[in-house]
């Protein structure tokens, strides 16, 4: 799986090394499962907050393969590191193992909870 990076050259996706970010709080339960806080920030988010009772933050609750994932991200492992240890965790249930990652990955990217090296 190539993936295009800034400098537009391509990279192997499996290669890449995902950092989790720092402008989110995140905390793991009793039985293992993440969730992610983030922060409603904005006038209009704080008009909601006053007159809506909407809460400060959103909670992001990660499942089974995704708190897993997510605590294995370390800085130092690579995605297919991390795209082994799930299979042997997870075995048969991780599969199709490879497009499953690079789209849990592209997510966590996406939404900016996750950056790479």
């Amino acid at each position: 799986m190539k993936v295009l990076n800034k400098n537009r050259r391509t990279e192997n996706f499996l290669d890449l090394i995902p950092v989790k970010s720092e402008k989110f709080r995140t905390e793991t339960d009793s039985e293992g499962k993440v969730t992610i806080f983030i922060e409603n920030k904005g006038f209009f988010n704080f008009l909601a907050q006053k007159i809506f009772k909407k809460p400060r933050f959103s909670q992001v609750h990660l499942e089974d393969f995704g708190s897993f994932i997510f605590q294995q991200i370390d800085g130092v492992k690579t995605v297919k590191e991390i795209a082994d240890l799930l299979h042997q965790k997870f075995g048969e249930k991780s599969e199709p193992l490879y497009p499953r990652i690079s789209m849990y990955f592209n997510t966590l990217l996406n939404y900016g909870f996750v950056e790479v090296k």
